[in-house]
């Protein structure tokens, strides 16, 4: 297999040429980009298996870079790591909900980035040995809630909604374990296979928090995927009553 082919997306010179040449001593193929639009052409010749994104770029800037980047269904699939100076929870919600699968605040450790990258790229559609669902098993139904393993679909009630990547493997992981209570940390390794201590587990309240806007609420208010104090996550299997997709 050739070798893995990462993109960085940052105005930020020296912090570029650092990530490059530590990233390269590992071994991946890294392309540079100074701003979304120039990053958008390299993704759509090259096809990364990873990109690494900045938010403040100029001409066109990481969150309009991440809309378009999933909405090419060529590139829709590859993991995004958005890496940015800023913290603020409305960006991490903005990030999110465009489809970044993870997040990390400037500054940070190239350790931790590249920990972080390892556990991403098995998720890359050119890295990834998982089969296709068989075509009579797309659908993933769980109580009230039907997955559509091929579309990346929920529909729960009246409401349906398009799902991330990592939002589609979060869903399928608890409707696959219903009922049963999942701490953050265990999220982080079983469902995006991090190493312990690697990712924040921060990343687990975002993703859970766009997955109940999507899903919207039940009759009377409940959210599908309740939080347990002090414990954790669970997913509660309600009454089917809605129709195949």
């Amino acid at each position: 297999m050739d070798a893995t082919r990462i993109l960085m997306v940052d105005d930020e010179e020296d912090l570029v040429w650092a990530v490059q040449h530590s990233l390269g001593d590992e071994g991946y193929e890294v392309l540079t980009a100074a701003d979304g639009v120039e990053a958008i052409g390299i993704a759509e010749r090259r096809h990364p298996d990873l990109i690494i994104l900045d938010i403040v770029m100029p001409r066109l800037d990481g969150i309009q870079t991440l809309h378009k980047l999933r909405r090419d269904p060529t590139l829709a699939a590859v993991p995004i790591l958005c890496l940015t100076s800023r913290s603020a929870v409305e960006d991490r919600l903005k990030g999110f909900s465009e489809g970044a699968d993870d997040y990390m605040v400037k500054p940070f450790d190239l350790r931790e980035l590249k920990a972080r990258i390892k556990s991403l790229l098995r998720r890359s559609p050119r890295r990834t040995t998982e089969a296709p669902a068989p075509a009579e098993h797309t659908l993933l139904t769980t109580g009230s809630l039907t997955l559509n393993l091929h579309t990346y679909r929920v529909r729960v009630g009246e409401t349906e909604a398009q799902l991330t990547r990592a939002e589609f493997d979060l869903l399928r992981y608890l409707m696959t374990h219903p009922g049963q209570v999942f701490s953050s940390q265990q999220l982080l390794e079983e469902v995006w296979d991090y190493a312990l201590g690697t990712a924040d587990p921060g990343l687990v309240r975002w993703h859970i928090k766009n997955l109940r806007s999507k899903l919207g609420s039940e009759p009377g208010g409940t959210d599908c995927i309740q939080t347990v104090p002090h414990q954790g996550y669970i997913l509660e299997e309600r009454p089917a009553g809605i129709s195949a997709m």
